[in-house]
């Protein structure tokens, strides 16, 4: 039978792991929406037709 492979130890991840420990986990983020999503207005200049009806 094949013994399993020990994992290389990893610094960056034992840090995480202590800091996690000591003072909890990080709270969720609130995403801010992209400025493409956030500028969803008209993206073409009304027709002429379309200001004179308006009027």
């Amino acid at each position: 039978m094949a013994t399993r492979k020990k994992k290389k130890f990893s610094a960056t991840k034992a840090v995480k792991s202590m800091a996690r420990a000591a003072i909890g986990t990080p709270p969720p983020v609130q995403r801010i929406p992209p400025l493409k999503q956030s500028r969803k207005e008209t993206k073409h200049k009304p027709t002429l037709g379309k200001l004179l009806s308006e009027e």
